[in-house]
């Protein structure tokens, strides 16, 4: 079992001697640094060091298709003046390579003053996941083999399965932060992510694509012993198989039934990204101005939690050094706030709620989502069903797009089936789910009390950056939407 520091004090000794020690630098020089960032007359700055040792395995039809080992390190320097920031970083974590990026970040303020200088203090924050290394206790070889016994147990399978991709990823992140605020954080993030794709075909000249997989913040013998890689085999042979038999999706406006767990994407697309702090101070999200008003059914109730143990996209602290939190955006349909970094809080004259998030030291922060989930409500999954006499049950996600001003998205789902009087009977290929948040939030009209978070997949990008996040539901039917099919 990994074990956990049993205090902050231990963890920000191991972090210091990673990023600080190497380069000759201690607190003294991080408190003289931010002084002289301020000293040019801004409102804020902070420090932001990074050592990140990524690596992965993938391996096709048996054969070792691509193996890499990188390691990537430096310091972000961010300097605020009002609404300006000045952004600098460096490779080089040491003084001279931080005072080369503070003055330079320094340049967005010009009016010199005197500053009577900043001190930090180690932040105390509970630890949610492991500070082992990922790769502890794992030899390459076993990776390998693993990823051996994934194929073979695929294509035993089926006869139909003729193609078979699967692959290992892992990161191990030391992160620091120090802040103006008076802020000296850390934290040691593991994640690992285990997935399989593979390829059915019917003999006949037609082909579909199953793919499954997870992980999350652990370590890779942790993965390994959860025995999770049976469990993505079969989700993925048999959507590959299902969708082998799937006829042509109906189209039109029609009730939906989203599946529990990964369908929580379109959540996360179509309202998540609507509700970040950023677009909302701009208002130039659908959701702007409207916090302590009715924005959908008093069915939904949505969180964002950074303090979910293991989650992909759970944090012990964000990038700002702010400690992960849980946040109610929507309660019973009432909008209650907006994620936060520190920048847009501060402009907004609110609390930074634990949400600050850069992709490395070469990124600046800014609002972004950890695990965003609706809350179970009181239907049974077949009662849902039950109530739908003719529409479509998605089970399953590919991926969409989504116009943060006003909310439209559209989505493609992977695994799909009619809903039949009240019955799922034959798989649908084909189908497109096209709407818009706010109003999708108002047509939900029952929540299942089968609440699932995805496997431990998902990757969000904005401005940009790509960032791990978690994604949950229970099963929800929406009234009325619209799907675009491929049935004339």
């Amino acid at each position: 079992m990994a074990v956990i520091f049993k205090n902050r004090q231990t963890m920000l000794n191991k972090v210091k001697n990673q990023l600080l020690q190497a380069g000759g630098l201690d607190e003294s020089q991080l408190e003289n640094a931010l002084s002289h960032s301020l000293s040019h007359g801004a409102d804020f700055a902070d420090l932001y060091f990074q050592s990140m040792r990524m690596e992965s395995w993938m391996l096709e039809d048996k054969k070792v298709k691509s193996g890499s080992h990188s390691i990537d390190a430096g310091v972000g320097v961010r300097v605020n003046n009002g609404e300006k920031t000045g952004f600098a970083y460096s490779d080089a974590m040491t003084e001279q390579g931080m005072m080369q990026a503070v003055k330079t970040a320094s340049t967005i303020a010009n009016k010199h003053q005197k500053h009577a200088g900043v001190k930090i203090q180690a932040l105390e924050t509970p630890q949610i996941y492991t500070g082992d290394d990922v790769l502890t206790g794992v030899e390459n070889t076993e990776i390998l083999a693993l990823l051996n016994q994934m194929d073979a147990t695929a294509r035993k399978a089926d006869p139909r399965i003729s193609k078979v991709i699967c692959s290992l990823s892992s990161s191990q992140e030391y992160i620091l932060v120090a802040a103006s605020d008076g802020t000296f954080a850390s934290d040691i993030r593991p994640l690992c992510k285990l997935s399989i794709q593979v390829i059915a075909n019917d003999g006949k000249g037609r082909m579909e694509i199953g793919f499954s997989g997870g992980g999350g913040r652990m370590t890779l013998k942790e993965l390994f012993n959860q025995g999770v890689d049976e469990t993505f085999i079969n989700q993925a042979v048999k959507s590959a198989l299902i969708n082998l038999e799937a006829v042509a999706a109906p189209a039109g406006d029609m009730p939906v039934v989203l599946g529990a767990g990964w369908p929580g994407v379109l959540l996360h697309e179509a309202i998540g990204h609507g509700l970040e702090g950023d677009f909302n101070r701009k208002g130039t999200s659908a959701f702007s101005g409207k916090v302590g008003q009715r924005v959908a059914s008093d069915a939904c109730t949505i969180i964002d939690s950074g303090i979910l143990p293991n989650r992909r996209g759970s944090l012990t602290i964000d990038d700002e050094g702010t400690a992960a939190q849980e946040n109610v955006l929507i309660e019973n349909g009432i909008l209650k706030g907006y994620m936060q970094d520190k920048l847009n809080a501060r402009l907004m004259g609110v609390k930074p709620t634990g949400n600050g998030r850069r992709e490395s030291f070469g990124h600046l922060p800014i609002p972004r989502m950890t695990n965003t989930y609706m809350l179970p409500g009181k239907y049974e999954h077949e009662e849902i069903i039950a109530s739908v006499k003719k529409g479509i049950y998605a089970e399953n996600f590919r991926g969409g797009q989504v116009d943060i001003t006003n909310g439209k998205f559209v989505f493609s789902a992977s695994d799909a089936f009619l809903i039949e009087n009240g019955k799922i009977t034959k798989p649908v290929k084909g189908v497109t789910l096209i709407g818009d948040g706010p109003t999708v939030l108002t047509k939900v009209s029952m929540v299942g009390n089968n609440l699932e978070f995805d496997q431990g997949m998902g990757v969000c990008g904005k401005d940009g950056q790509n960032l791990p996040v978690g994604i949950g539901q229970p099963t929800l039917k929406v009234d009325s939407l619209t799907v675009g099919g491929t049935e004339f």
